[in-house]
């Protein structure tokens, strides 16, 4: 996950996301945070890993299952792709709204606390 997704990129056939925009994966995410936890989980168990500036630095490591199913990925961007105060829930609302099966939580550790957006 934190190499190309070689299944999108250079591929003018490939599938637009909802928005418009290309399918870059998951790596694109990971190599542009500081740190990047992916979770994954399905019918038969679970796994996370947990990525620095794309680079795994763990395993996979299984996880219990619980009973549900899908995908988390939590992750800090480089800060100097997001000057403070540049990212608002409005604009966090406005990118998932093509997404109704998204949930997207904001954590702003400047004060204001964890915002679901639906």
């Amino acid at each position: 996950m934190a190499s190309k997704d070689l299944r999108f990129f250079d591929s003018p056939d490939a599938e637009r996301l909802p928005d418009g925009h290309p399918r870059r994966g998951m790596s694109v995410v990971a190599a542009l945070s500081e740190w990047l936890i992916h979770t994954n989980r399905r019918r038969n168990g679970a796994w996370n890993q947990r990525y620095e500036r794309g680079v795994p630095v763990t395993d996979l490591i299984p996880l219990e299952a619980d009973g549900t199913t899908g995908t988390l990925v939590r992750f800090l961007p480089v800060e100097s792709l997001c000057p403070p105060g540049s990212l608002t829930v409005e604009d966090l609302t406005r990118w998932t709204a093509h997404w109704p099966d998204l949930e997207v939580r904001l954590d702003d550790q400047r004060g204001r606390g964890d915002q679901l957006i639906p």
